[in-house]
């Protein structure tokens, strides 16, 4: 049996992370956490690092604000996967992740590194609305930085949590299934992907030892999850045995809701546009440079989202 490589995983507690530690863990690699010293007195946090432990997690103390910490980490482990949040991936975060990125340079032994993605593949998003692309931008400023360093890596395209996206509805501003009504994006036609988060970590956990992985983008896009929102409020639908009152809204009425909205709502208007609109998950074939997970890795038991969908009966 082939040895299970050395995990470290930064972000652990927060909304992804917290869910790669569990797989990690599961999957029967030696997982260690990075346990920040900003934490100060978030107890919240420090308690569920301290869960960590009690699973079996090694804690290893580092700080953004001691280099030498960070590279010191990173020499305890084959992998180091970064978790930090997307939703604030700007400016902060992307210096973040470009001192996490020097580090793995100067420690020189890491053999896989996955970088804060796991939503949309930035490569894809070149044509992307103002101001939601800076998002993608910048994680394709880190994504050059370890290329340029050469550092080995594996890109999760996780396309659509369905936390925010699958138990919404797709509808902006709740994360709660309605059972009156709902607003459809156009026809409510085009395809997206909806993702378990417990899932998503899954799988990112599987292509860390995976050969075919190696520099690759891996696409999180098991097909019975590739639904459109229409078809997602179908499968609600027949859960509740009621049929939602349906509304509809255009490309241009959408678009126009971003007059007078703040930065980071525009940025959600956009993504939804391209998701929704655009298409942006599914518009394309998987080439060279390209893996799907499913097919990789067939004996994960995805969760479909109309089981996904009963939690919330």
């Amino acid at each position: 049996m082939a040895v299970k490589s050395r995990v470290l995983i930064v972000g652990g507690t927060g909304y992804v992370g917290k869910r790669m530690v569990k797989a990690s863990l599961a999957q029967g690699h030696t997982t260690y956490v990075l346990r920040r010293r900003e934490i100060g007195l978030d107890i919240d946090k420090l308690q569920m690092l301290l869960s960590f432990k009690a699973q079996g997690a090694h804690l290893i103390e580092g700080s953004f604000s001691d280099h030498q910490s960070l590279v010191d980490a990173v020499k305890q482990v084959d992998v180091v996967i970064c978790t930090m949040s997307g939703v604030h991936f700007r400016s902060h975060n992307l210096m973040l992740q470009l001192q996490l990125v020097q580090a793995i340079k100067e420690a020189g032994n890491v053999k896989r590194f996955l970088p804060s993605e796991f939503g949309i593949d930035p490569a894809r998003m070149a044509d992307a609305l103002e101001p939601g692309r800076v998002t993608f931008d910048e994680k394709m400023i880190v994504r050059k930085a370890i290329e340029d360093a050469g550092i080995p890596f594996t890109y999760i395209s996780a396309n659509c949590f369905a936390g925010y996206f699958a138990g919404s509805l797709s509808q902006m501003g709740t994360l709660i299934p309605s059972t009156d009504k709902v607003c459809l994006y156009g026809d409510g036609n085009v395809k997206a992907v909806y993702m378990d988060e417990d899932d998503i970590a899954t799988y990112a956990i599987k292509t860390i030892d995976d050969p075919r992985t190696l520099n690759k983008t891996v696409y999180l896009r098991p097909p019975e999850n590739i639904l459109s929102q229409r078809e997602l409020v179908g499968l609600w639908e027949k859960l509740i045995r009621k049929e939602l009152e349906k509304s509809s809204i255009s490309a241009e009425e959408f678009l126009a809701i971003m007059k007078g909205l703040n930065f980071a709502e525009q940025v959600g208007i956009g993504h939804f546009y391209h998701i929704f609109f655009d298409g942006c998950l599914t518009n394309f074939e998987i080439g060279e440079g390209g893996e799907e997970a499913s097919k990789l890795y067939p004996e994960v038991q995805y969760t479909r989202m109309h089981e996904y969908l009963k939690r919330y009966l």
